[in-house]
């Protein structure tokens, strides 16, 4: 609209200027033809932002997913593509436009997928309804409706089926109530899993947006790990491999570059770098296509879900048997004529008893045997692991921890070793450029800006400046500096922007990459092969470990800018000084370059000068340990949990850094000719061991330096083959192997490339020790959990048991009937669970030594809580059941009241006592857990419901203050019994294998 106002303000003053009348009439009429045609020219013209949309998306997709290299040049290359649809490959999309990416979203559709549909509720509904204890109470209900009508009446008889039915719906719908939820947790970290972080330049900012807000024309940079989040084409890079795997099924490498620039979504980058060009996102992807028939639910079975399974079945075999055992005692009692009836007859007379008769008494003796079958089996204990892992999944959440394997869950708490890697982890991962070294002294850069006349302060801007995967970028004018790269190479980049000076954009403008070396933790080094622009001169640059560049070197610049012979003393004196840096707790970096003969670089071939080299010095960064890392360290081996450091630095400054975090402590350096006592290894040192050799020290190692990979992984395979449960932290992308062999491997969030993450079952979201040290304590708490509500189940379910089994056999009848049972099965399972599973890990976990997979889940301690709460509560209800007539001078539905009621006061009062399975304070803690109190509540208050109100439904009858006094005091009695019993030693061999 600006052009028709420039316009408009033209013609006017042109018609000013005109002098006759004739000629003003004339001009006026031309230039108002002019001036129209103009105008609708610029109002019809398309807008900038939406050329693009006349690119054809089936094209691009087609494009890159058959790898048409001769499509690409007919339409005319990558950069026909990059202005077809509207970006910059330095500047990326503008976002000036409030819309610019949503057009685009529009246009080419969003980067997501169809995601397989999870189940609904009414599914879970439906799983509940199949399982066997409801299918068992499903036949009970069908029998006590048939014979409770043909017994009492269609007016009353429908009293104790109908009560079962209303107790089997609760039970139903808590159960898929709680399956649904944790479905529901799992379907979110599912996608948080899949929110990968990706970087983009947008508006001429370099900055990190989800893998599902990239859109068709971004400008995405990819690193060694990183996953390809779209279909794309190669802008720009070097050295860059991409592992095809995950698509085509075998581990193949393809080399992409000009040539070959076609980039897949969902492939990873195996080596080098580069700049991708979205072309297709989302469905329009074969990845998109792949991942939307893929369901996230896991069809493994946790080891925990199997020894509760073997439990389960054990207590099936019971059950069965004491169901026969009781069926078969009631039937010969009633055709014995040893049963009677409500007005004290004998139901059974021989010939003389009427067919009604016996048909209602054997309908009550099976409905009492399958009430026996209904109370054995622990069928919550699979509900209870639900709840469980469900809650401390979303509390590690919040942790920052993010659980993509359920198994880690049960493991992690097992731990015994944790491998941990040190930058970022144990350090905060902000380095800083402390100390500069030229020659074999530290200087102060200024000196070397103001006193260079012998190239050194070039090539050393060549080096920090070009030889680097990082960036210096300022999105405007009134901006400061932004740096992009890993720590150590943003690090580098700021020295040598404000120390040395150097000007980023013309360095770059001065040079033409010919070839890159991208750095890795093998070589733990990267070089550059330059040709400067203004003589054609060729300039190599390497960077990396002291020791590996120092041996690449002939020669070294000293202080004065001389070139000095690197002699076998003069490297001895460099040596002592790197590790006089490394135990000053700095990280060194080494730069050396040599001008390459133009007869090295012919045809295209590329020679990279790796021998007499020239040092140009060594940086010392100062990275920091996290002040938190120190007590972390500390707790883990208070807690019997060994804390080893692999890392890439040398040996001074392992031992520094080791020293500092707790690993290593003071006294014990004292023996540096045998490395410490063994305490502190190489990773070239423990390789060359022999197989004996390694097995007899690996526990003794707390220091691994200089390590590789390679060599991260046999201490792994070793700690392993000697029992050990070993957890590996690591961010990078080769030790991906050593993450999927450990037992549990912990990747880092922030500085963790995909490939570590999807190799690992727990990812720390803030790369913080401490937060592995707390899911540790996490998966104790899960473990701990899930022993109180077996704990909690079995002592209600042996007691149950047993009062009906005597009952039935002494008396004929079962004081907990079928809708009793149901009813405590809601309590038990369910809230019970619920108040048990949700109890926040204490530092209390951390004073023990951390349970074998071996060992039994149900342990000594757990077995004499276990019999003795049952003891009392049996001894209790079985005096109810056979004196509670006489001492309440009651009747028999009040005496069955009694036990009842008696029965559910103990198992909440027993909640209490499992609160804790060692200490004797059980209520120490308990004001912290407000969901525990509010389900104890809830408990007595629909307990309170079933006596005093619902009596025909719970066939109950009400009962006195006195008597409530009477069952409420022998409940909790079970706290003081409880107490004395935790008193008694228990015996460290297992009672049982469970």
């Amino acid at each position: 609209m600006s052009d028709i106002s420039d316009l408009s303000n033209a013609c006017i003053q042109s018609l000013r200027n005109v002098n006759s009348n004739l000629s003003r009439r004339r001009c006026r009429l031309a230039f108002t033809t002019i001036y129209s045609s103009r105008a609708f020219s610029l109002l019809n013209r398309p807008s900038n932002s939406q050329v693009y949309t006349e690119i054809n998306q089936s094209s691009l997709t087609k494009l890159v997913k058959d790898k048409d290299l001769g499509y690409l040049e007919k339409v005319g290359g990558v950069n026909a593509v990059i202005s077809r649809l509207e970006t910059d490959v330095e500047y990326g999309i503008d976002e000036d436009h409030a819309d610019a990416i949503s057009r685009r979203q529009e246009t080419y559709g969003m980067n997501t997928y169809n995601r397989y549909r999870a189940k609904g509720f009414l599914r879970f509904v439906l799983e509940a309804l199949v399982d066997a204890i409801v299918i068992v109470n499903i036949l009970a209900v069908a029998l006590s409706f048939v014979f409770g009508i043909k017994k009492h009446g269609p007016k009353e008889g429908w009293y104790e089926g109908g009560s079962i039915v209303g107790a089997l719906y609760l039970v139903i719908i808590v159960s898929a109530i709680c399956n649904y939820w944790q479905s529901r947790q799992l379907d979110k970290l599912y996608q948080l899993r899949n929110n990968i972080q990706v970087k983009v330049v947008r508006h001429r900012r370099h900055q990190q947006i989800s893998i599902f807000d990239v859109v068709v024309g971004d400008v995405v940079f990819l690193n060694i790990g990183d996953q390809v989040p779209a279909d794309g084409l190669f802008v720009a890079g070097h050295s860059l491999l991409i592992d095809e795997s995950s698509m085509i099924g075998e581990s193949y490498r393809v080399e992409i570059n000009q040539k070959n620039p076609f980039l897949l979504s969902g492939t990873k980058v195996a080596d080098g770098y580069a700049s991708l060009l979205v072309t297709s996102v989302g469905m329009n992807t074969k990845w998109g296509e792949m991942m939307s028939s893929i369901s996230q639910e896991s069809g493994c079975e946790m080891r925990l879900h199997a020894r509760i399974n073997k439990l389960n079945s054990l207590s099936g075999i019971i059950s069965l048997f004491a169901s026969f055992l009781v069926n078969l005692v009631l039937m010969l009692r009633f055709f014995t004529g040893h049963t009677k009836d409500e007005n004290g007859k004998t139901e059974f007379n021989g010939s003389m008893t009427k067919v009604d008769t016996v048909i209602n008494g054997v309908g009550d003796t099976i409905i009492s045997a399958i009430s026996i079958l209904f109370v054995t089996i622990p069928e919550g204990l699979l509900m209870a692991v639900t709840l469980v892992l469900a809650y401390s999944m979303k509390r590690m959440m919040v942790g920052q921890a993010m659980v993509r394997k359920l198994s880690a869950c049960e493991t992690i708490g097992s731990t015994t070793t944790i491998c941990t890697g040190k930058t970022g982890t144990l350090t905060m991962n902000e380095m800083k450029v402390t100390k500069f070294c030229l020659g074999q002294k530290f200087i102060d850069e200024s000196h070397l800006v103001s006193n260079d006349s012998n190239n050194i302060l070039e090539f050393l801007h060549q080096g920090a400046g070009l030889n680097t995967t990082g960036g210096v970028y300022k999105p405007n004018s009134r901006s400061e500096l932004e740096f992009s790269g890993s720590p150590t190479e943003k690090a580098i980049l700021s020295w040598a922007v404000f120390e040395l000076k150097v000007g980023m954009e013309e360095l770059k403008r001065s040079f033409n990459v010919i070839h890159v070396e991208a750095f890795n933790t093998i070589k733990k080094r990267s070089g550059i092969l330059l040709k400067k622009i203004v003589d054609n001169t060729l300039h190599v640059h390497w960077k990396g470990a002291p020791e590996n560049i120092i041996a690449m070197c002939s020669h070294y610049y000293d202080a004065f800018g001389n070139v000095i012979a690197l002699d076998d003393s003069e490297r001895e004196k460099f040596d002592r000084l790197v590790q006089g840096m490394g135990a000053s707790n700095l990280r060194c970096i080494a730069f050396a370059h040599k001008q390459v003969p133009e007869h090295e670089y012919y045809n295209g071939d590329v020679k990279f000068k790796e021998e007499n080299l020239i040092l140009l010095g060594v940086v010392g960064m100062k990275n920091p340990c996290r002040p938190e890392v120190w007590k972390a360290v500390q707790d883990c081996q208070q807690a019997g949990v060994n804390v080893m450091m692999i890392t890439g630095d040398d040996v001074s400054t392992a031992k520094a850094i080791a020293t500092e975090c707790g690993i290593l402590k003071f006294n014990q350096d004292i023996d540096t000719k045998d490395m410490y006592n063994g305490l502190v290894v190489e990773g070239s040192e423990f390789r060359n061991y022999t197989l004996e050799e390694q097995m007899e020290k690996v526990e003794r190692i707390r220091v691994m330096a200089r390590s590789s990979p390679e060599d991260k992984l046999l201490l792994v395979q070793r700690l392993k083959e000697k029992g050990h449960i070993v957890a590996v932290t690591s961010h990078d992308t080769n030790d991906a192997p050593a993450l999927l062999v450990a037992d549990i491997g912990l990747s880092m969030g922030i500085a963790g490339t995909e490939v570590a993450k999807e190799s690992s079952d727990i990812v720390i979201l803030d790369d913080n020790f401490a937060t592995v040290v707390n899911v540790l304590r996490w998966g104790r708490c899960i473990y701990k959990n899930i022993q109180k509500v077996i704990q909690f189940q079995l002592t209600a379910n042996v007691t149950a048991l047993v009062i009906n089994f005597v009952a039935a056999v002494s008396t004929g009848e079962v004081p907990l009937t079928a809708v009793k049972l149901v009813w405590i099965n809601l309590i038990m399972d369910s809230l019970g669970a619920l108040a048990l599973a949700t109890e926040e890990p204490t530092e209390a976990l951390m004073e023990k030594w951390p349970v074998g997979h071996k060992e039994p889940l149900i342990s000594n301690i757990m077995w004499r809580n276990l019999i003795a709460q049952a003891v009392y509560q049996i001894i209790v209800l079985l005096t109810l059941q056979f004196g509670g007539k006489t001492i309440f001078n009651a009747s028999k539905k009040v005496k069955d009241t009694l036990i009842f009621h008696t029965f559910v006061l103990c198992q909440v009062c027993n909640k209490f006592n499992c609160r804790k399975l060692e200490k004797k304070n059980v209520f120490v803690g308990m004001h912290k857990n407000k969901l525990f109190l509010e389900i104890i509540g809830v408990t007595i208050i629909l307990q309170a419901l079933m006596i005093e109100f619902l009596v025909k439904f719970a066939d109950t009858e009400r009962l006195s203050c006195g008597q409530w006094g009477a069952c409420t005091g022998i409940a909790v009695l079970s706290w003081p019994i409880g107490f004395l019993v935790k008193l008694l030693p228990v015996p460290e061999r297992p009672f049982c294998c469970f």
